[in-house]
């Protein structure tokens, strides 16, 4: 199903995921309704293309239906109130969506999203998308954006009851898995010249089972010199 669901839209978009069965959850598809793309890309006539785009600083916002696939696997742990991590939040979209699943506005009960990226650049990027989105950010807004590097995750906000990383680890970085809550998910690319999805789940007594979903191609989870020279 991937590549086929560009819409003219964000309405016609997030359409177009439901009925290729990429969104099943109505608390998905609320979120992605209230998070219009063209708020988070450069170039906005290509805003509801199903496919990934350039953000600058050798970085990318990923297709909309790789964001519905994380959602969707994370959607148990993304529930009113709960702490959520996402790992080069890049232009901020999916930081936005996360939000407004575990911060609903039908909702007294808030949670909080923080967003990590290791270039100021980016990091500025996702706060200025998010206000042009109506999303205010900041301590005690629900919604932080923190300058890091995202492979040591962000120790100040943890436990997660959800971590989301949207570029390729080489190998599990210890520290998201420490950080993560028990229980608690992790969405996360592994891989260098082969990547695939896994799903990381750490049960209540600590346990972790890994499990391989579907292979993809994403950015590295890099430092910031090497991003720089790729």
């Amino acid at each position: 199903m991937a590549w086929t669901c560009t819409g003219r839209s964000n309405e016609e978009l997030i359409d177009k995921l439901r009925k290729a069965g990429l969104i099943n959850s109505r608390r998905v598809a609320s979120a992605m309704s209230q998070t219009d793309r063209r708020h988070y890309v450069p170039e906005k006539e290509y805003a509801y293309q199903d496919s990934p785009q350039p953000i600058g600083f050798n970085a990318t916002i990923s297709a909309p239906h790789m964001h519905a696939h994380a959602l969707e696997d994370l959607e148990d742990f993304l529930r009113p109130g709960m702490r959520v991590l996402d790992v080069g939040c890049g232009s901020g979209y999916l930081t936005a969506v996360m939000h407004r699943m575990v911060s609903p506005t039908d909702s007294d009960i808030k949670g909080t999203v923080i967003g990590i990226d290791h270039l100021s650049g980016l990091t500025d990027l996702s706060v200025r998308n998010l206000k042009n989105d109506g999303v205010e950010t900041g301590s005690g807004k629900g919604i932080e954006i923190v300058t890091g590097d995202g492979r040591n995750g962000w120790s100040l906000g943890a436990p997660y009851d959800a971590i989301h990383v949207g570029a390729a680890a080489s190998t599990l970085p210890p520290a998201l898995v420490d950080q993560l809550k028990s229980p608690g998910r992790m969405f996360i690319p592994v891989g260098s010249s082969e990547q695939a999805i896994w799903r990381v789940d750490k049960a209540k007594d600590g346990t972790l089972t890994k499990t391989e979903l579907f292979g993809v191609r994403y950015v590295p989870l890099t430092d910031k010199k090497a991003q720089w020279s790729a």
